[in-house]
């Protein structure tokens, strides 16, 4: 699967006007470089794992809105989840992934 990096960038732009951010204040609550949002949501910049996380947490929403276009807003019970798995190495994710996995697979 190829991501098409312009379209990222356009989802990006989307969810922020929703939520009535100017791309300066985004970049503050994101953490990320001055200028470096407008790059990224015309296609020019290519933003890397931690920027999109970084970007889903300030805009409120889920990674997969801006990488497939799917996104969950009804709650926020997502970002405590995605706060614990942050500080994590690979092989604890490696876990975390194999647990959820599982768990979605159950039947409550």
């Amino acid at each position: 699967m190829e991501l098409d990096y312009k379209m990222i960038g356009k989802r990006i732009a989307k969810r922020r006007r929703e939520l009535g951010l100017t791309q300066s204040k985004a970049e503050e609550l994101a953490g990320i470089g001055d200028r470096y949002l407008t790059s990224i949501e015309r296609g020019i910049s290519i933003p890397s794992t931690e920027v999109i996380m970084r970007l889903a947490l300030a805009l409120e929403t889920t990674p997969d809105e801006f990488l497939v276009g799917t996104a969950r807003h009804e709650g926020q019970e997502w970002r405590s989840v995605a706060e614990l798995l942050r500080p994590m190495d690979e092989k604890h994710l490696a876990l975390a992934k194999s647990l959820l996995t599982w768990l979605a697979e159950q039947e409550l």
